[in-house]
């Protein structure tokens, strides 16, 4: 008796899946417009934010392993490059704003 139901299940599992993957897909296809050339994301600042995180990371690794007692040796290098890279990218994408088109 109830082996019945289990074609009713089959379709709404059926249906479940066939709803995902098309989110799935309208948000791959909203991933490719990121790399098109008339957006409306401003790429320079996408760029900043993920170095600007990747700092962050950088800091919290610091000191969570500082409460530890050990020491995270980064390259200075390496993280003055993510500081001129987040100045950058915002300074350009602010840039753009000051000095763009103002008859929108």
């Amino acid at each position: 008796m109830a082996s019945f139901f289990y074609p009713i299940y089959i379709k709404e599992f059926y249906l479940k899946c066939c709803i995902m993957v098309n989110n799935l897909k309208n948000k791959w296809m909203a991933f490719k417009d990121l790399f098109k050339d008339k957006n409306d994301i401003n790429e320079k600042s996408v760029v900043g934010f993920i170095a600007f995180a990747v700092m962050v990371l950088f800091a919290v690794a610091d000191l969570l392993t500082g409460y530890l007692g050990k020491d995270l040796v980064i390259n200075e290098f390496i993280y003055d490059s993510f500081v001129w890279v987040v100045l950058g990218s915002f300074g350009i994408a602010e840039a753009g704003k000051a000095f763009g088109q103002r008859n929108k």
